[in-house]
């Protein structure tokens, strides 16, 4: 395809998804392609993606999935195997549309399990790496609990006007993923077994506080995982480490990150 545009769209589907490219494109370098939370969007990332593209030298991708921020909305209620769908379909598409040759996944709560299930799903030789924060692996009783919480704030507080600022159709982001979490079937919602199957280096970050997830996340990755788990706690910190901790998260995904890409000449990768 032609060169990504810093800021853009791509057909997808029958979905045009909102996009962000930061530093060299694809061919030109590695691309470290974030993936977002269950309510995130491009425009949440805030600068992460910027600052992360500087301490590593990669190209950085950034998406809203369809049903977020400015992208096309979708048809509710999202199926409860809507992340396996964005993993196994509609991520593969992506990665192909935009010219991907090598680089990481790093992925945000419903992002890093979506990044888990492609990392074990699709044995892609492009991925060098996977960096997961906050991601769920399996259903807790934590996790339900804060969701239902959240969604009286959303229809009773505040959070609805908050939230709109990230999203063209709020309440489609907001009940797409709220739906599928509380909906009694759900806590049935396991993707552990994919972590067998990758075969690339994994990082997990977790908040100390985090109130969407207990560590037996990480454990069932220490367990289930044949690959290297590089696990790292960030104090003071609760669902969303980037910008809780930006300065200590930043430095771990950009370590981990550089120590999986490396770089000679114009920015072509030499095999680690």
């Amino acid at each position: 395809m032609s060169a990504l545009q810093s800021a853009g769209r791509l057909t997808i589907g029958a979905s045009e998804l909102e996009y962000r490219m930061i530093g060299p494109q694809p061919d030109a370098a590695p691309t470290i392609v974030l993936l977002h939370e269950g309510l995130g969007s491009v425009a949440l990332w805030g600068d992460f993606p910027d600052k992360l593209q500087a301490a590593t030298g990669a190209g950085v991708f950034v998406y809203s999935r369809a049903g977020y921020g400015a992208s096309t909305p979708v048809a509710l209620p999202r199926p409860l195997d809507y992340m396996h769908i964005e993993a196994l379909e509609v991520l593969p598409q992506l990665l192909d549309v935009i010219g991907f040759r090598r680089g990481l996944l790093v992925g945000h709560s419903d992002g890093g399990s979506i990044a888990a299930i492609y990392a074990g799903g699709i044995q892609d030789h492009r991925i060098r790496g996977v960096s997961m924060i906050a991601p769920h692996f399996v259903v807790e009783d934590i996790s339900v609990t804060s969701i239902a919480e959240i969604k009286t704030s959303y229809e009773q507080d505040d959070l609805k006007a908050k939230l709109a600022r990230w999203h063209d159709d709020v309440d489609n982001a907001f009940y797409g993923w709220n739906g599928a979490w509380l909906d009694p079937q759900f806590r049935d919602w396991d993707i552990s077994d994919y972590l067998a199957y990758v075969r690339v280096p994994v990082q997990i970050l977790q908040g100390a506080d985090d109130q969407y997830g207990t560590m037996r996340q990480i454990e069932i990755a220490e367990v289930e995982c044949y690959c290297p788990v590089d696990v790292e706690i960030i104090p003071g910190a609760a669902h969303s480490p980037h910008r809780e901790a930006p300065e200590a998260t930043l430095r771990a995904v950009a370590d981990f990150a550089n120590r999986l890409l490396h770089f000679h000449g114009e920015g072509e990768l030499r095999a680690a």
